[in-house]
């Protein structure tokens, strides 16, 4: 064989080898799909849900935080699980961030992975566990069941450095809130049903007495304002105190549409409660969310799962850490 036909077939044997290899990596990474822990660990949603459901026992508030969490993290760049890791020398936690205020309850993710991990060692991800605690505390507060893909693998580094361009905050214009969530393919009634989870939990002091002092933002009802008063007497609040008002004084353990008819009635607690009845291209959502829970709960699903899908990190990308709030690298 001569030298240029020897070049011809190790060119041809060097395309055949990538091609199978790049098609092994292909099937190695399906992507996100339902119960993707069925072989190697099929008891990891079990362990999750029952997890969830003793924390929600012990410490109600949990369910709120899993539900915090699937905002904050999978709303910023990926759904990576990148929210739970902790500060390093160089790098700030995201937890540690203004938007994440009043995130709290990380440790007890650690209890649910502890317990992932006694059954299954370094299988599961922190991002779907994550993920899925989001859809076990949705049910804990009376929303419906969300049938969620796994498969998810963990991010190595923080992105408090870009969390701003992705995360809305409360005060944002309602373009900028639709904005942001039609960059990750929510669209407009998705946004409104997402925003539902205002029904439940509570808002600190320091994020609403803009609305009270020096002058009380007229917009807000009357009767609703006498009780935020006395809720939040302080000016300056101390961010550390334990000062804060219900989103939702009727119902405040339980997801449902009482959220709509609350923002309505102008008893919205944060300014984009606010806008969202008031704006034209989301108040014929929240008159309809207002009246039909069914409705809602239909569209939180469904926005609930393309969040949880946002650019996940799946196949050999990323890794499954031993312990949520730290990379292997540094474990």
């Amino acid at each position: 064989m001569g030298s240029k036909a020897l070049c011809v077939f190790f060119f041809l044997f060097f395309v055949a080898v990538s091609f199978r290899y790049a098609s092994a990596q292909d099937e190695e990474d399906n992507g996100l799909v339902m119960n993707f822990y069925k072989d190697t660990c099929p008891q990891a949603e079990d362990i999750i849900k029952e997890q969830v459901r003793l924390l929600y026992k012990r410490h109600k508030n949990t369910a709120f935080s899993w539900l915090r969490n699937i905002f904050h993290d999978c709303a910023v760049q990926s759904c990576d699980a990148s929210l739970l890791l902790d500060s390093t020398r160089r790098t700030l936690s995201e937890k540690e961030t203004d938007r994440s205020f009043g995130l709290r309850n990380f440790r007890y993710i650690e209890t649910i992975k502890e317990a992932v991990e006694r059954e299954c060692p370094g299988v599961v991800s922190c991002a779907d566990i994550l993920v899925l605690s989001a859809r076990d505390g949705i049910v804990s507060l009376g929303g419906p069941y969300i049938p969620l893909k796994t498969g998810r693998r963990d991010g190595r580094k923080s992105r408090a450095d870009i969390l701003e361009e992705y995360l809305p905050d409360h005060n944002e214009s309602m373009s900028v809130v639709l904005e942001r969530f039609g960059a990750m393919g929510i669209d407009t009634s998705g946004v409104v049903a997402l925003l539902g989870a205002h029904s439940v939990g509570r808002t600190h002091c320091v994020k609403l007495v803009h609305r009270l002092y020096p002058e009380v933002d007229p917009v807000l009802n009357p009767g609703h304002v006498e009780h935020m008063l006395y809720k939040c007497p302080d000016e300056i609040p101390d961010p550390k105190a334990v000062q804060y008002v219900r989103n939702d004084r009727g119902t405040p353990m339980i997801l449902d549409n009482n959220y709509y008819r609350n923002i309505l009635d102008n008893k919205g607690l944060l300014i984009v409660d606010h806008q969202l009845a008031t704006d034209k291209r989301t108040k014929p959502y929240v008159k309809k969310m207002a009246k039909k829970q069914d409705y809602f709960f239909k569209e939180f699903s469904r926005a609930i799962t393309i969040l949880s899908e946002n650019n996940p990190l799946t196949g050999t990308k990323g890794e499954i850490r031993k312990q949520c709030n730290v990379a292997n690298k540094l474990h």
